[in-house]
């Protein structure tokens, strides 16, 4: 029998087998940090996340790939005493093999981005730790596989490293810093720390050496690799010891914003600029409702939300997570909802979606209750420039949800026209009543409230249709 074949695995075999492992781990990759992207974000720390973040799948199968080779090499050296060189060079030389596939991975990723401007910059630091967090999953499968030669190890291997890292990652304690993966949530204004990254591949690389100098030790039985073994021990701790030093959230970094001035002044990550004009249109009928009352602004600005910022006068705040199919109504949905607070009890709730039903432009809502349909009714039946007047009034009671049925009542002063409750909803003559459906509530109406002063109708800040978009750069 050739020498080769006793050995458990041809030269030829292990080829064939390094193929494949290559073709699943790129489509693997692809796959897995594809859906880590953040949908939009044309920045290269996104990248480097999503690439990290597909080892989550690619990761587990190079130790299940490693593992199988292992026990394949165990079968057929037996109880053969092996040189330093000849027991490490098997593991090294998968190692080549799955970090071949993390830099097509990479380079898949990067050949659309390439294309465009990006935000960022791309931290060599990341990649290294990408490579380091593989290295890992590769002693491990190799040690199992040698320890336990068994049919099934393989499986057990990659399943076993699944497992473990998916339970690191996902645990609230200081754990999830080992495991070769990025903090999540991954936050565009944060971006990413260089030093976590570098103190991470320290910890990684260590333990990984550790691991397969320390099998090397045992089986060549030499006491130079066990002395190499232990000072790769060393650099993880101290790896460990810096990632238990650092901060768990990482400060946010100052950023140029891109900006939108027109149909209403948006600014937004530069990695985010393509949603520009979906916030602008998204956003203009809220400024235009707005306008006059403590809610008015001029300018949005995307921030972080975690953490307190100092805003310039009329720029009020926007939280954009990604730039998915419907983002822009998502951000002014959130917007409007924390204008005013959470109600407890069921009627102020009704008179609360009430108005932010009208602000977000949506159909007002009748309510649980009798007494909301009647006050829906009612103001369903004023002019825009007239609810501004209302929510002028009224906005202390909205934001706080003290809004009660007496508000929704009695006359509403408007430029040559008045609205009572029960009648009135089209425009009339001056100082005439126009007509309004009769509404006929289940209970005794709300008691009349002295009614709003005249407002002159609105006219929103909207800019000529044929103004040209600009877009500028601000530094936040």
């Amino acid at each position: 029998m050739p020498v080769r074949e006793r050995r458990g695995v041809s030269r030829e075999e292990l080829q064939q087998s390094a193929l494949v492992a290559v073709a699943v781990l790129l489509v693997l990759g692809v796959f897995a940090a594809w859906s880590v992207l953040i949908p939009g974000v044309s920045a290269w720390e996104n990248i480097i996340v999503a690439v990290i973040g597909s080892l989550r799948l690619t990761g587990p199968v190079a130790a299940a790939f490693a593992a199988w080779v292992a026990v394949r090499r165990r079968r057929g050296t037996g109880r053969q005493s092996l040189t330093t060189w000849q027991a490490v060079r098997a593991p090294l030389a998968i190692l080549v093999v799955v970090g071949g596939s993390f830099t097509a991975t990479l380079l898949v990723m990067a050949v659309r981005t390439m294309l465009t401007e990006q935000a960022g910059r791309l931290l060599p630091s990341g990649l290294v730790m990408g490579m380091a967090g593989l290295a890992l999953y590769v002693a491990i499968g190799w040690v199992t596989g040698w320890l336990l030669p068994w049919t099934i190890t393989p499986m057990f291997a990659g399943l076993g490293c699944y497992g473990l890292f998916t339970w690191l990652v996902q645990g609230a304690t200081w754990a999830d810093r080992l495991a070769p993966a990025t903090r999540e949530p991954y936050d565009p204004f944060r971006g990413l720390s260089a030093a976590a990254l570098t103190n991470q591949t320290l910890w990684l690389l260590g333990v990984s050496a550790a691991l397969l100098l320390g099998w090397a030790a045992v089986v060549t039985r030499q006491a130079l690799v066990l002395a190499a073994a232990l000072l790769a021990v060393l650099a993880a701790g101290t790896g460990v010891a810096r990632l238990l030093s650092e901060p768990k959230t990482i400060s946010a970094q100052r950023v140029v914003y891109s900006c939108q001035e027109w149909p209403i002044m948006v600014c937004v990550h530069p990695g985010m600029r393509t949603g520009l004009p979906e916030l602008g249109s998204a956003f203009v009928k809220i400024a235009s409702r707005l306008a006059g009352t403590p809610g008015e602004f001029s300018r949005l600005e995307q921030h972080p939300r975690n953490g307190d910022v100092a805003l310039p006068a009329g720029a009020a705040p926007i939280h954009v997570d990604d730039l998915a199919t419907g983002f822009a109504d998502e951000v002014a949905d959130e917007f409007v909802e924390n204008l005013a607070q959470e109600c407890t009890d069921t009627p102020a709730r009704g008179y609360r979606d009430i108005v932010v039903a009208w602000l977000l432009g949506k159909p007002l809502p009748s309510g649980p209750l009798p007494e909301h349909e009647y006050a829906a009714a009612w103001f369903s039946g004023l002019t825009d420039a007239q609810r501004r007047e209302w929510l002028r009034q009224h906005y202390s009671d909205f934001a706080g949800c003290r809004l009660q049925s007496t508000y929704f009542a009695g006359q509403v002063g408007d430029t040559g026209q008045t609205v009572q409750a029960g009648q009135a909803g089209q425009p009339g003559q001056a100082g005439q009543i126009a007509p309004y459906p009769q509404v006929n509530p289940p209970y005794q109406a709300p008691a009349a409230v002295p009614p709003l002063p005249s407002v002159a109708p609105y006219s929103p800040g909207d800019a000529p249709a044929e103004k040209p978009r600009r877009e500028a750069r601000h530094r936040g």
